[in-house]
């Protein structure tokens, strides 16, 4: 099963509690913080490596488990799964401005009408016309944070087109892969969360068999 963990990383901006997580990460993550120029990158950092070693030690979790890592904003996130060999990818990302221009280049047809609709009908795809400004945005970055997920979950990254792959949601609610890349042919299981009344989105994309429903929180300070 894939579990799923948060953390707010704003502690860590204070330089005292920064330097006291800092000192417990491994060399090389001190080393990759140390290259960043801004604070708040840093913290960043060294807060994900921070809430991934905070939820092995509040778990039994086999020294086999795959885990991924991201962060946005003030918050960190891990997806951790305790069976060996398994994908897993996420993504959080803090919700901003509408930015229909990149969904236009990188996201399916499909895709593009729900965001332009900003709601979606479950059943079949089908979409609602006009909605507004705030729907829109908010169903861009529900697409986002899955296609990023899914692009970390194969560890190919930006080297995978976004358009080779499409998401829809089903009757339940929760979303599912409608399409994916001939080099992908198996089955992917999906979730989505909401922090902080849609202050950030995140997803979850992995081949493991179970996906948590609820995100666990975490306070780091």
């Amino acid at each position: 099963m894939v579990s799923v963990w948060a953390a707010d990383i704003t502690p860590l901006l204070i330089e005292e509690t920064y330097r006291a997580y800092y000192n417990k990460v491994p060399e090389w993550r001190k080393e990759k913080a140390d290259k960043l120029r801004n604070m708040e990158d840093r913290a960043r950092s060294v807060g994900a490596w921070s809430l991934w070693e905070k939820i092995q030690e509040m778990t039994e979790l086999p020294e086999h488990a795959v885990f991924n890592l991201s962060h946005s904003g003030k918050y960190v996130l891990c997806a951790c799964s305790d069976r060996e060999g398994v994908q897993v990818g996420c993504d959080v990302e803090m919700t901003g401005v509408l930015r229909m221009a990149v969904a236009e280049r990188y996201f399916c047809p499909a895709e593009c009408e729900i965001i332009r609709a900003g709601i979606q009908s479950i059943d079949q795809g089908q979409t609602d016309a006009g909605g507004d400004e705030k729907e829109q945005t908010e169903w861009f970055y529900r697409f986002w944070v899955l296609k990023e997920s899914f692009m970390k979950a194969t560890r190919r990254g930006m080297g995978l087109d976004m358009r080779t792959y499409e998401f829809a949601w089903g009757l339940d609610g929760i979303p599912y892969m409608r399409r994916q890349p001939e080099e992908y042919p198996g089955i992917y299981l999906c979730r989505e969360y909401e922090l902080k009344q849609g202050e950030a989105r995140a997803a979850v994309i992995t081949t493991d068999e179970e996906i948590e429903g609820r995100l666990h929180e975490i306070r780091l300070a």
